[in-house]
């Protein structure tokens, strides 16, 4: 019963038996609402994401493409749920076991949560990069956790659940937790506390009293309209919903802007330091050079000088051929240099980052998978092509804010190479400056 408790499963997914409970509801794999065909999981209703082909049930069936990741979903299918309970063991105190200090803006954004917490709805915290949104929300999920509440935090990435993960189990020892991922090898277990992908919420239904949906902005939930439904789905009507990112889309600027979303916004670090601002240097057709065998000189020039000044550098790149096409330049000029290359379907993707993260690289290439949710304790930063559509905005203010994060090295390098400015680049430089005039202004830099 557990095992279900607050989830839609299909059959197959358990890994035990199912008892025969009153408790236990079952959901058609599709539901008819207001006259449309809605997947009962995922929430979709565009015929043109269903498709048909001969089903176990005799018949030609019907499924759902856009949740086809997580299992099919035909017209035949069953799905098992149960009332999520809130039945956890007692826990050993303290909670929370983490020590560290708030910042004065860390401390008004963690009051601000747990007021959310305590009384429900929404809140966004729009807080830059490095801001150490993840302390900011211990106070209110230890609140929670003492209330018998259910807390998940979500991302839309893998590797910030996977960063997220062994700093939540620092800072709450004595709580058992959950992290959930595709490909992951531990198995489902009913926690207190969870660390999800957002696509892992396709598998709740008011599960959740408190959902913090880290990195909001990040794709694919930013454009993916079944993600944002499960999300509403996985939460209890009654429960909190709270956001967290540097940079939210345009559509929640506004929402913030007209007060439909309340919002605390963060624009310093904690630990006092300005964010870095990029500083752009225009490197010529480089693409073409690549495609010539040519080295793009001003680009191959700063990254001697940083490797000569013992600095570790993040590389970004749009794509992931144009990242191998100069790593195997990189080979030739640098072949006493240690680095490798990183993309998101790299079966070797969790060693490589823990290795750069553990220095044995002196430059990592990548392409956008790590803008966001890694930390390396002292790096510069580049973007090679950063005019390429694959940068957004909130791309390049992300890559920008993995430079300086750490207190003891808060001033790395962020170098933007490109071969024409777009609005892109230009409005994200400007949001990074706009920050640190906020800041400023209202006393939060103590330290140039």
């Amino acid at each position: 019963m557990l095992e279900i408790s607050g989830r839609e499963v299909l059959i197959e997914e358990l890994t035990a038996p199912l008892e025969k409970d009153s408790a236990i509801t079952q959901v058609e794999g599709f539901k008819v609402v207001r006259g449309q065909l809605h997947c009962s999981r995922c929430g979709t209703s565009d015929r043109k994401k269903r498709q048909i082909a001969p089903c176990s049930c005799g018949k030609d069936c019907y499924y759902c493409v856009t949740c086809l990741q997580m299992g099919k979903i035909k017209r035949c299918s069953i799905l098992y749920t149960a009332k999520e309970q809130n039945h956890f063991p007692s826990l050993k105190e303290p909670l929370l076991t983490w020590e560290g200090e708030l910042s004065k803006q860390q401390k008004e954004a963690s009051l601000a949560i747990v007021e959310t917490i305590k009384i429900g709805g929404e809140r966004f915290i729009w807080a830059v990069a490095g801001a150490g949104k993840t302390e900011m929300i211990f106070k209110g999920i230890e609140l929670a956790l003492q209330d018998k509440k259910r807390v998940c935090i979500a991302s839309p990435r893998v590797d910030v659940c996977l960063e997220l993960a062994p700093r939540l189990k620092r800072a709450f020892q004595h709580v058992p937790l959950a992290v959930l991922y595709g490909g992951s090898d531990e198995a489902y277990c009913y926690t207190q506390l969870v660390i999800a992908t957002t696509h892992q919420l396709l598998r709740f239904n008011q599960a959740f009293d408190v959902l913090i949906i880290d990195e909001v902005d990040a794709f694919p939930f930013n454009v993916d309209q079944a993600l944002q439904y499960v999300a509403k789905k996985a939460k209890k009507q009654q429960g909190a919903l709270i956001f967290l990112s540097a940079t939210p889309s345009r559509k929640m600027q506004r929402a913030i802007q007209q007060k439909k979303l309340t919002a605390t916004m963060l624009p310093a670090r904690y630990h006092g330091y300005r964010l870095p601002e990029p500083q752009l240097i225009w490197c010529g057709d480089w693409q073409k050079k690549i495609r010539q065998q040519k080295k793009i000189s001003v680009f191959f020039s700063y990254l001697k000088k940083s490797l000569d000044n013992k600095r570790r550098t993040l590389i970004f790149l749009p794509n992931i051929s144009l990242m191998q096409q100069v790593a195997r330049q990189l080979e030739h000029c640098f072949p006493d240099s240690a680095f490798t290359t990183v993309y998101a379907q790299d079966p070797k993707r969790k060693d490589k980052i823990t290795d750069m993260r553990q220095e044995k690289y002196d430059f990592l290439l990548t392409t956008t998978i790590l803008e966001r949710g890694v930390t390396f304790k002292d790096i510069d930063v580049i973007v090679l092509g950063a005019e390429d559509r694959t940068f957004t905005e909130s791309a390049l203010v992300q890559i920008a804010g993995r430079a300086g994060r750490h207190k003891d090295f808060p001033s790395g390098a962020v170098l933007f190479f490109y071969y024409g400015k777009t609005r892109a680049l230009k409005k994200a430089v400007q949001q990074i400056k706009r920050m640190n005039r906020l800041a400023m202004e209202r006393g939060l830099i103590e330290r140039c």
